[in-house]
């Protein structure tokens, strides 16, 4: 059995570093940071009420890297702090109304998801990581789609077609890099234990 067993399931990446319970509150603050970080890079999207941010691809970052308890606290916590007035969501704004609030709900659930399978090894080998991505940002349509129907008062056909179809070939790109990143953190750690 591994040292980095913990109680019968794979570590993930945030298991690695020392100190508990001061390691998960810097994790769950910077975590959320990220998000609110990576929300700031925006591309508009033509015919869209929602733009093409990086927060995605940070909310599955950190919920992959920190797992699912503290990938979740991570992301609720960046939505809660958005909905009470920090402006940390994309373009600077906060609150939690408008087209693009329905996708920040389900990066909470798409974090707490892709965290439970890292802790499986999904996040160990290019290809489980691209599953575990596209899982993820299954969930984050699954909550914001219906939402963007809500919020603009289209059919499930209009929302899809201006929440969802625009942005896939940038989440192709984001699964790609994913699936490199967090295998070769893996090899990494690896490396230097076998170094050991």
């Amino acid at each position: 059995m591994s040292s980095l067993s913990l109680t019968g399931r794979r570590p993930v990446l945030a298991d690695l570093v020392p100190g508990a319970l001061t390691r998960d509150v810097v994790l769950v603050a910077a975590g959320a940071g990220l998000t609110g970080l990576a929300a700031q890079v925006v591309l508009p999207v033509p015919g869209s009420p929602v733009p093409m941010t990086g927060q995605t691809f940070a909310a599955l970052l950190v919920g992959t890297a920190l797992g699912w308890q503290r990938g979740a606290a991570a992301l609720l916590l960046y939505l809660a702090m958005g909905a009470a007035g920090v402006p940390w969501f994309n373009n600077g704004t906060s609150g939690l109304f408008g087209a693009s609030a329905g996708y920040i709900v389900g990066f909470v659930f798409a974090a707490a998801l892709v965290g439970k399978l890292a802790a499986q090894g999904g996040d160990r080998t290019p290809l489980r990581m691209i599953g575990t991505m596209v899982l993820g940002n299954a969930v984050v349509y699954a909550v914001g789609v219906p939402w963007l129907m809500a919020s603009a008062s289209l059919g499930f056909s209009g929302a899809f077609e201006k929440g969802m179809l625009p942005f896939l070939i940038g989440d192709a790109l984001k699964i790609v890099v994913a699936a490199g990143l967090l295998p070769a953190a893996w090899a990494l750690v690896r490396k230097v234990r076998d170094q050991d």
